[in-house]
């Protein structure tokens, strides 16, 4: 381990830190008023987030994972006052963002792949343009001549944010949930190599990570995204202390993957749970899949931290992406009931990693509502559901019954 990590939050009210050394990191908590006494307590904020916006992995005319997406999504909270700027008692962000290291990725990924990358960058940076496709597929994933760098402080992002949440667990019962703002995203990417624009496994990375250096032996994992985390599946389907649960589209991307069979196996057997939902499926699909599905789950596994990839291709406005339609609501309501399973179940531990949502006007205002669920404030109407509400249909209610159903019974909720 090359970094040792020294995290600290920006804050508006305060100039008074205290410190505390974590296994790897030094993390400061800003306090809001002057400390007194040994024994006041800690006033920590409600949200954590970092940025890592890799501006140079970039191919141009993507239509996908563009490097505007994360200055377009802090855009948006700055101007919804969902920023330190305002909110510095309540949201923080982690200025000094450690980069994941190759020990970090090879949890993971293998040593091979991790050359690979080395090697086509290496190959990028030579070449004419300075990007290089390394997969086909419906969306195709490439490399540019900053693309290996990028996705290691995209992975340590996320790793800074388990550092600054679990040591914040140890020093107060309610501590920040974290999310990390970053690209490429990563529920794709399999042990041997990319796939669907994501180059390391972010949320998988930070699972073993949470194991390693913090002692979080049985972790959580909820994937939200349309889009099916195979990547992710395929890390932990014989891992009995990883619970992967997703909810995805049936049958969309991959098209083979993420079944209801599919329930990991050998010591991990029963430790996947699939939901995949038919098309149409919206907020009252997702709603219905969290408490009869996702709860009793949680609750059952009894889990040291909760991770989410935190993909928003279910929207309406994402034509192109899925054939769901949740609005921002269910963005809302995701964000402030795993914040809740989260604090009755593990100590409030819980980091949040972008993955999916490629239209960005719907996007920021997704993230916007995540933060909200996250501090607690009232969720904001859908400003798309009211320009465009003829384009939200009746959902197919009684086929996410038998999904929601068949999966109970596999899994015995």
């Amino acid at each position: 381990m090359n970094n040792p990590c020294g995290l600290h939050y920006q804050s508006a009210c305060s100039q008074l830190f205290l410190s505390l050394r974590t296994k790897c990191s030094r993390v400061t908590f800003s306090k809001a008023a002057t400390i007194t006494n040994d024994d006041e307590d800690i006033i920590m904020p409600k949200v954590i987030y970092s940025l890592a916006p890799a501006l140079g992995h970039h191919k141009r005319f993507s239509n996908n994972d563009e490097n505007t997406r994360i200055p377009h999504i802090l855009n948006a909270l700055e101007y919804a006052k969902l920023t330190p700027q305002f909110r510095g008692s309540e949201i923080n962000q982690i200025i000094d963002i450690r980069k994941a290291t190759m020990e970090d990725i090879t949890s993971i990924h293998s040593t091979s792949y991790y050359s690979f990358l080395e090697k086509t960058v290496k190959d990028a940076k030579a070449s004419k343009d300075g990007v290089l496709e390394i997969e086909t597929s419906k969306f195709p994933t490439y490399v540019t001549r900053t693309t290996l760098n990028d996705a290691l402080i995209g992975a340590g992002a996320g790793l800074s944010l388990v550092d600054a949440v679990v040591a914040a667990s140890r020093m107060s019962e309610n501590p920040p949930i974290g999310f990390s703002l970053i690209r490429p995203p990563g529920h794709h990417a399999l042990r041997d190599g990319a796939m669907g624009g994501c180059i390391f496994n972010n949320v998988s990375i930070a699972a073993r990570y949470a194991q390693r250096t913090h002692g979080r032996k049985r972790v959580f994992i909820i994937d939200f995204d349309a889009h099916h985390g195979n990547g992710t599946s395929d890390a932990f389907y014989d891992d009995p202390d990883v619970f992967f649960l997703s909810t995805h589209q049936d049958g969309f991307y991959p098209v083979d993957s993420g079944k209801f069979d599919d329930i990991g196996c050998e010591n991990g057997e029963g430790a996947t749970l699939n939901l995949p939902l038919p098309e149409l499926s919206g907020d009252i699909a997702m709603q219905t899949a969290f408490d009869q599905v996702i709860v009793p789950c949680a609750q059952r596994f009894k889990p040291d931290i909760i991770l989410v990839s935190a993909g928003y291709t279910g929207h309406f406005m994402e034509i192109s992406t899925s054939k769901w339609q949740m609005t921002t609501r269910m963005s809302y309501v995701l964000a402030d009931g795993i914040k809740q399973l989260a604090k009755y179940l593990c100590g409030g531990r819980c980091v949040f990693f972008l993955e999916g949502g490629w239209f960005t006007d719907t996007l920021k205002f997704c993230i916007e509502e995540s933060f909200r669920g996250f501090i607690g404030e009232p969720s904001m109407p859908d400003e798309y559901a009211k320009m465009f509400p003829n384009l939200l249909k009746d959902e197919p209610s009684s086929q996410v019954k038998q999904a929601i159903q068949r999966v109970k019974n596999l899994h015995s909720l």
